[in-house]
Parts: C-alpha cells; sequence; structure tokens
C-alpha cells in the first residue's frame, strides 16, 4: 500500500509569523514559565549565542520553559529525560515538518529532515540498506584518496583555515560517495560543489536576510542556485534509468532500493532524499571535525594518547576501515567528547501535536517544542565540569552509565540521524590521516566564536598553522 507524500507548505515567512502569534495566543491552556516579554535584547543575544540564556533558564524555571524570541514564545525542553520523551518515548506527538526543520525545504525538499510520520518511516526504510556496515567500509577508498589529495597540498609553516578547506574536502567526498560525481567537473558553465556552497550560503545568513524576497535577494540566488543544481541531478537520474548503468554511491544503491511492498523512490524522492544527505555529511562532518582539531591543540595530553595509540595500532601502515571503524579507542572517545561539547544539530525543533504535560507543566498543542543537546550536553549534575573537553567521560563503563537521553548529538529513536556511522567514519579517516603526517597549531591568540545556524559551527573559521609531525608544537593557551 502506497504512502501519500506530505502535503506542500507555505514558504511565506509572514504567513509562518503570524501562524505563531495566533498559535500561542489562542493556546488552549497557559505556557510553561519563563522569559515571554518582548524583548529585542534576548532575539539578539539568542541569534548569536543562545547557550548562555537556555542555560540561564534552565537553572531559573526546570527542565521545561517558555522563551519569547522575536515575535512569538516557544517552549524548550532540557536534560536526560526532556531529550528521551521528545525523541523516544512520545515521539510521535511532535513533527518537525511543522518546525522551524520547515526551513531547509526550499532546497532540500521532502528529504529525511522535512518530513514525518508514516512517509518518513516508508522513506528511512528505503535508505537505511544503503547505510550498512559493508557499504560504509566501501566508502573508505574514497574518503582516504581526497583526504591525501587535499593535504598533499600542504607546506610546513603555511597557515590554514581548517574549516573552509574541511568544508571544501567534505564537499568533495559527498559528492563523489553520494552521486558518483566527480567534484572537478564542470556542468556547462559551473562547477557542482561551488554551486552547492552557493546554495547553502542562503543558511548563513541572518533572519532578517532571508526573508527578503527581490530579485537580487538571497533567497532568489538560492533558488538560482538549486535549478542549476536539479538539472543535473535529475538529468543523471533520467541517464541512469535509461543505461541501466549503476555504482557503488548512494544515488545508484537508492535507484535499486524498493519498500516491502515493492514500491521504490520517485526521481523526486531520490533528488530530495539525496539533497538531505548531501546538505546534512557535508556541513555535520566539517563542523565536527574541526571542533575535534581545535580541542586536540589546546590538549596536548589527549593528543599525546591519541598518537600513542597510532603508532601501537597503525605502525607505518594505512589505517584499514575496520580499524577506523572502531579500532581506535582514544580517538573514539575524543570524537564522543567533541560531539557532546559541539553537537553539530545542536537543536530539534518540533511542533507538538497534542497538549501533553511533562515535569508538571502543560505544553499546549500546536506549540513549537525545542529540545536541545547543546544546552543539555552542559548541565553540570549529568557532565561535571560540562566545559572541560575530558574524553575519558566515554570510556565504555562511564558512556553506559549514562542516563538514557544524557548524549544526543545525533538526535534519538526513530529520527536518529541515518548518516551518523558514515559522518563519524569520515571524522575519523580525515582526522587519522592529518595526524599521522602533521601538528595543526592554533594561531596565538585565537579565540573560536560558535555560528549556530543552520548547524554549529566557527563562525570567523579556524586558523591553525601546520608543522610537520616530527616537530613537537609548542603548547597552546586555553582560549
Amino acid at each position: 500500500m502506497s504512502v501519500a507524500a506530505p502535503p506542500p507548505v507555505s514558504f511565506s515567512p509572514w504567513r509562518r509569523l503570524a501562524r505563531d502569534i495566533v498559535t500561542e495566543r489562542t493556546a488552549a491552556a497557559p505556557l510553561p514559565p519563563g522569559p515571554t516579554g518582548f524583548s529585542w535584547a534576548r532575539t539578539r543575544d539568542f541569534a548569536r549565542d543562545p547557550l548562555p540564556l537556555l542555560l540561564d533558564a534552565y537553572r531559573r524555571y526546570g527542565p521545561v520553559f517558555s522563551m519569547r524570541i522575536l515575535h512569538a514564545s516557544g517552549v524548550f525542553m532540557l536534560g536526560p529525560e526532556a531529550n528521551h520523551y521528545i525523541t523516544v518515548s512520545h515521539a510521535d506527538n511532535f513533527r518537525w515538518r511543522d518546525g522551524s526543520m520547515g526551513d531547509l525545504m526550499p532546497l532540500l525538499g521532502d528529504g529525511m529532515l522535512t518530513i514525518d510520520g508514516d512517509y518518513h518511516r516508508r522513506a528511512r526504510r528505503i535508505v537505511l540498506p544503503a547505510f550498512h556496515r559493508d557499504r560504509l567500509l566501501a566508502a573508505v577508498d574514497t574518503m582516504t584518496a581526497e583526504t591525501e589529495r587535499a593535504i598533499a597540498a600542504w607546506r610546513t609553516g603555511e597557515e590554514v583555515d581548517l574549516y573552509h578547506w574541511a568544508r571544501a574536502l567534505a564537499l568533495r567526498i559527498a559528492m563523489r560517495a553520494l552521486f558518483g560525481f566527480d567534484p572537478d567537473r564542470v556542468a556547462g558553465d559551473f562547477e557542482l560543489a561551488e554551486e552547492f556552497e552557493r546554495a547553502l550560503s542562503y543558511y548563513g545568513k541572518a533572519y532578517a536576510i532571508q526573508i527578503l524576497r527581490g530579485p537580487a535577494s538571497p533567497w532568489r540566488r538560492m533558488h538560482r542556485s538549486r535549478a542549476l543544481l536539479d538539472g543535473v541531478i535529475y538529468a543523471e537520474i533520467a541517464a541512469r534509468r535509461r543505461s541501466g548503468r549503476r555504482g557503488e554511491d548512494i544515488l545508484s544503491l537508492l535507484m535499486e532500493a524498493t519498500d516491502d511492498d515493492g514500491s521504490g523512490f520517485t526521481d523526486r524522492e531520490l533528488r530530495d532524499q539525496v539533497m538531505t544527505l548531501l546538505f546534512a555529511g557535508h556541513d555535520t562532518t566539517t563542523s565536527t571535525l574541526s571542533f575535534l582539531l581545535y580541542e586536540l591543540a589546546r590538549h596536548p595530553d589527549v593528543l599525546g594518547r591519541l598518537l600513542d595509540e597510532q603508532g601501537r595500532i597503525l605502525g607505518d601502515r594505512p589505517p584499514t576501515g575496520a580499524q577506523l571503524m572502531g579500532g581506535l579507542p582514544e580517538l573514539e572517545m575524543a570524537l564522543d567528547e567533541t560531539l557532546r561539547l559541539y553537537p553539530a544539530a545542536w537543536v530539534g525543533p518540533r511542533r507538538a501535536v497534542e497538549t501533553f504535560e511533562f515535569a508538571g507543566h502543560v505544553v499546549p498543542g500546536g506549540m513549537p517544542v525545542h529540545y536541545c543537546s547543546w544546552a543539555s550536553h552542559r548541565l553540570p549534575e549529568v557532565f561535571p565540569e560540562p566545559d572541560e573537553f575530558r574524553p575519558s567521560r566515554f570510556a565504555p563503563d562511564a558512556k553506559v552509565a549514562l542516563p538514557k537521553g544524557a548524549y544526543v548529538p545525533f538526535g534519538g529513536g526513530s529520527r536518529t540521524c541515518i548518516g551518523m556511522r558514515f559522518g563519524q567514519l569520515e571524522i575519523r579517516t580525515i582526522a587519522t590521516l592529518i595526524l599521522r603526517r602533521f601538528r595543526l597549531v592554533l594561531r596565538p591568540g585565537y579565540r573560536m566564536e560558535i555560528r549556530q545556524m543552520p548547524t554549529l559551527s566557527p563562525r570567523d573559521g579556524l586558523p591553525m598553522t601546520v608543522t610537520a609531525r616530527a616537530a613537537a608544537p609548542p603548547p597552546a593557551a586555553r582560549a
């Protein structure tokens, strides 16, 4: 039995703003307590750095509270119990499509991030086999080849913006692994990777800029880039359907995959799912790799343990896929701790379907409800000294002892990021190959600021100086 596609939604920012205002004013019950008065300062501070505001509200009001940002209030739920409630035990009472994830639909369409219910479950069943362990291991060669190509140009003493370098690398890997495209391929008069970056840049603009719709607006430029990308993607799908040609890339696998009833993806569904995977894998991998190498540069003791591990386990041999999938425990713990401090998918925006009660407070149906892994991972009662980079928190025994919902860098339940293992494998591969040959030293006096739209990332890049591995880096002053 086929599953109906989700209905279209309005992309008018004014209609969405009006809906939020009406929903709040007609709510069937009072909102949970919190700072709900209009405040330009709070709106500005939330856009710049929401973490202090969320943690302060948690201390004042508890695990569920309301907060007005600009035009209307939303409900935030923090802590392990809240995360588990939204993502697992009561997940069916929360929709993604009606939350702010819908802002991604103009570019991504109806991919895994923006659909719900039976349509999401069907899509997940079809996509999941493409991320089987054997498929992931087959991608290691692509990851390794592209990383080696990218670091071959490094020279000792030069400064590299690690964040932007990683963006270019991750996009090349994604183009090859997801589409089977040559990243250097020129389609007509544009390059695919550059056009995708141009489209994504829309989401890095301030919200006041995103809502503009004029001929020269970022909105129009994003749609022009989407049209160019869609032309190439649909042409590739059509060519493969005609010829029967397939490869090891995700697009090929999804073209052959079917649900239990034998139904597969339409051309539009293929386009939307692969574009979503491209977006998610590109952005989250780039940010997490950058944060990992930033913290290793600031913590030479942790870096030393990783290098000792490489020497013991890898020696002079290149890492195998099996080793990268879990055979380097020090690297694994450092990656887990990086994702605790900087979960790329830092907020889980939903909208409640029905009125519910949590922690003694009623939340009206229809209200925006958000869990926030970034804030929940910084609660001292769950992670003592939460701002410290301490990979030992994720030693096997300690990790097993964490409460349900305490650690949710990739969401939870049926909405756990389907590309999670692919992204982690990519980060391990790139980090391992870099650390085998180089040291990365932070620019003196550098202080990282975080940008959180659409994913956490360094606001102004990550300047690091390349040194050969034989040359010990000077201790980095903690920023």
